[in-house]
């Protein structure tokens, strides 16, 4: 049986997603617990991969299970073996044929940002921080001017193995509540460190070091040192994939509801 789990997690804690020989990282321990609950080892293929220090909302996995189970077991079970900064949130069978990765029709970012002459406190690690006031409407018109499919070589990591650059930004959105900024990112695919060095550039020209037409500039160089350095982190969430609505696969997590 093919079984498909939304997976949510707090990223400061681990070296990324995707298992190393070392250990530490977030399907280390999914798939530890996996183990554990089906008493034997169990193999995961993710939606998206994510860094060292990202958070994920809904990540969505598949796996071949040896055992059957409730999906309700799946959830509860599993989460039974996980630390407190991981958990399941949903199961469903979605076919044998299912795959995780090849499927999904899109995917989603959002990075959390504080504007504050303060540092975070409380919500350190979980945000990004800016001390200089930002302009939405230049954000804004940086923005639209990366939307559509383009090259995205000045905005991709020397370490990026995927096999062409061009990938198709569907949209940016930009709202603040408060002190916090929340950036929306929905595309088909991401490069490696992709969003991170887009919102390098949008925070530059939201503090007036670089106009908005600047972007075009970037795009077009097709060179990561025409771009701005890789932004931190820790604001960073994949929201998560979405796949044909026949599949009936949730795109929420009560975690969505928590972001400001």
């Amino acid at each position: 049986m093919r079984v498909a789990l939304g997976v949510s997690y707090r990223g400061g804690a681990y070296k990324g997603w995707q298992s190393q020989p070392g250990g530490g990282t977030v399907q280390d321990r999914l798939e530890a617990a996996l183990a554990q609950f089906a008493a034997q080892p169990i193999r995961t293929i993710c939606a998206g991969r994510t860094d060292t220090g990202v958070h994920g909302l809904n990540q969505v996995v598949h796996f071949d299970s040896p055992v059957e189970r409730e999906p309700f077991s799946w959830v509860r079970g599993t989460n039974r073996y996980l630390p407190p900064d991981i958990a399941v949130q949903w199961s469903a069978f979605p076919g044998d044929d299912f795959h995780a990765r090849n499927w999904a029709r899109g995917r989603r970012y959002c990075y959390l940002l504080l504007e504050s002459n303060v540092r975070p406190a409380i919500e350190s690690g979980a945000c990004g921080w800016i001390f200089r006031p930002l302009d939405g409407d230049a954000m804004r018109d940086a923005a639209a001017r990366l939307i559509g499919e383009h090259d995205f070589s000045s905005f991709r990591s020397a370490e990026c193995q995927a096999a062409s650059p061009i990938k198709q930004l569907r949209a940016i959105d930009v709202h603040r509540r408060g002190s916090y900024w929340r950036f929306e990112f929905d595309a088909s695919a991401f490069l490696h460190h992709m969003v991170r060095n887009l919102m390098g550039c949008l925070i530059a020209v939201g503090t007036g070091n670089r106009p908005a037409s600047w972007i075009d500039e970037v795009l077009a160089a097709r060179s990561r040192d025409a771009a701005a350095p890789t932004f931190a982190p820790d604001g960073l969430y994949f929201v998560g994939p979405y796949y044909d609505a026949h599949l009936e696969l949730p795109q929420r997590t009560a975690a969505m509801d928590w972001l400001p």
